[in-house]
């Protein structure tokens, strides 16, 4: 999409920017909490995400921030370190190597990330949603509403939470969560959406706003269903730009000579661009227009965010697939969703921290409910089931494992099963690519091998990046026994892509993504 594109969805942005701000507030905030760091280190990395990282990121819909996959490694960082700014100083490290990275071209290693275990994150992540804010929605959960890990801190587990909630429900909060849903869900209906005021303010904030209301009337009215303060934003206390300044923090330089910083920055640098380059993998998926982000700009943007993180007392960021899932839930078209909601995050520590402290956590575990659904729907399951046990074992192994252990662990288990199934169906496929250009480069013939495997995606799809504007482009199966659905995928994903650059594509005996037969 080009840039005067972008600014003509100026509108959805901004709705969706803002519904991406009232997920992220919380999570910065919660985040910040289970790491063991001030509150406001969250926030700082929030704004970074949004105000920095959205214009050097390639990405349209990514949305950066503190992760909550990180939590415990800046926890035991900075127990180690036995200084927050000295652990700044790792953080701003950690962004000068992924810059590094960047340059080193590192970022190929995200094309190779098997379709069926991103589905499988992406289910896992949506499924996890729904489970944790469960307890959110009764009122009986004080575990950070970004939580995604199996065990949590609190001695429980994702399952038991569910069960505690449910001795310890607040009727107030249940019943903000059941308004806040129900306003989420008619908000979506195609009869409110034909009227113009429903498409440009997003249910989202009506909810919250309603949410408030009733908290108050609660209050007010009926003090027994007042919704406690724990399950309410909790926000620093911030009184205007004086006050911001006076809670950054800056690196301890006098520790450059310290191994431990350098061993803690590599970790760091390492997780955070595995985390973003997963992330943007996934969100690429869920984009409608099929857009592509470039993985190496990426690893630069991160690294980017990261040292200016360091700088002023921010925790370690990185693409983050929860509030991305929200931007294009909310209708995101471009990067100035994410850049608004870093502006909303700013105003709203300067000017709104004490109207912020009324949002009850129930309405924002709504909003992460309908979010989790779209992300785990049934369909997904039942179309990956169809691709057979190539694709759906890889899958399901993958939601499992991140179910049941956290993020990096489980897309770990899910690649280790994913890469046996491709050598198994792959290993004795010799592959080969040709690519032939006609007259004045404007006719291209790209003829597929005998046998094209999903070792072969990221040379395919980075040719088809670069195919020229306004061309006319050949792709030929005719020779081809076998091409893995990874390949077929971003050749249907390319067709998007052709129409916006104004590409001639013809596919000659290319198999569709859904009628293939991976058996």
């Amino acid at each position: 999409m080009e840039e005067k594109g972008m600014f003509a969805t100026v509108g959805k942005d901004l709705s969706a920017g803002l519904v991406v701000f009232l997920v992220a507030l919380p999570l910065c905030l919660g985040i910040s909490l289970a790491s063991g760091a001030p509150l406001f280190s969250g926030l700082i990395a929030g704004m970074i995400g949004g105000l920095v990282v959205s214009w050097a990121s390639g990405s349209q819909l990514s949305v950066s921030g503190p992760a909550a996959g990180l939590t415990v490694i800046v926890l035991n960082g900075i127990q180690t370190l036995g200084q927050f700014e000295t652990f700044l100083l790792a953080v701003f490290l950690a962004g000068v190597f992924q810059v590094i990275l960047g340059f080193l071209k590192a970022g190929i290693i995200g094309l190779y990330f098997p379709s069926s275990v991103i589905k499988g994150m992406l289910a896992a992540i949506g499924l996890i949603l729904i489970l944790k804010q469960i307890p959110h929605f009764l009122g009986g959960d004080e575990d950070f509403l970004g939580d995604l890990d199996f065990n949590q801190a609190d001695g429980r587990n994702t399952f038991t939470e569910i069960g505690y909630a449910f001795s310890r429900l607040q009727i107030g909060s249940l019943i903000v969560g059941v308004v806040s849903l129900a306003i989420l869900l008619l908000w979506e209906k195609p009869f409110l959406q034909k009227i113009k005021i429903f498409k440009l303010v997003p249910g989202a904030l009506v909810a919250v706003l309603v949410s408030i209301a009733l908290n108050l009337l609660f209050s007010n009215s009926f003090p027994a269903l007042t919704i406690a303060d724990t399950h309410l934003v909790q926000l620093p206390d911030i009184s205007g730009p004086a006050s911001l300044l006076a809670e950054l923090s800056f690196p301890n330089w006098s520790a450059l000579t310290n191994p431990a910083v350098y061993t803690l920055a590599a970790t760091l640098a390492i997780v955070a661009s595995l985390e973003s380059l997963l992330s943007v993998e996934a969100v690429d998926k869920l984009d409608p227009h099929k857009r592509r982000t470039p993985n190496n700009r990426e690893l630069k943007a991160q690294g980017i965010g990261n040292m200016l993180s360091g700088l002023i007392g921010g925790l370690p960021l990185t693409a983050v697939i929860v509030r991305s899932s929200a931007n294009v839930n909310a209708g995101g078209e471009t990067r100035l969703s994410s850049f608004f909601h870093g502006v909303f995050l700013l105003l709203s520590i300067l000017f709104l921290t004490s109207f912020l402290r009324y949002v009850p956590l129930a309405s924002l575990a709504a909003v992460l409910l309908v979010v989790g659904f779209k992300l785990t729907k049934p369909a997904l399951y039942k179309s990956q089931w169809k691709l057979g046990m190539n694709q759906f074992l890889p899958f399901i192994i993958t939601i499992l494992a991140i179910l049941f252990t956290d993020l990096l662990k489980g897309i770990s288990i899910g690649l280790v099963v994913g890469v046996f199934y491709i050598l198994k169906a792959n290993y004795k496929s010799p592959y080969f690519f040709s690519r032939e250009k006609h007259q004045g480069l404007d006719k291209i013939h790209i003829k597929l091998s005998e046998n094209v495997t999903f070792l072969n995606k990221a040379s395919v799809a980075l040719t088809l990046d670069h195919l020229p504007e306004k061309s006319e482009v050949i792709i030929d199966g005719s020779q081809s026994t076998y091409i893995d659905y990874d390949v077929l995928e971003a050749i249907e994903n390319f067709k998007t892509v052709a129409e916006e650059k104004d590409i001639r594509l013809t596919l000659k005996d290319i198999p569709s993504v859904t009628t293939v037969n991976m058996h």
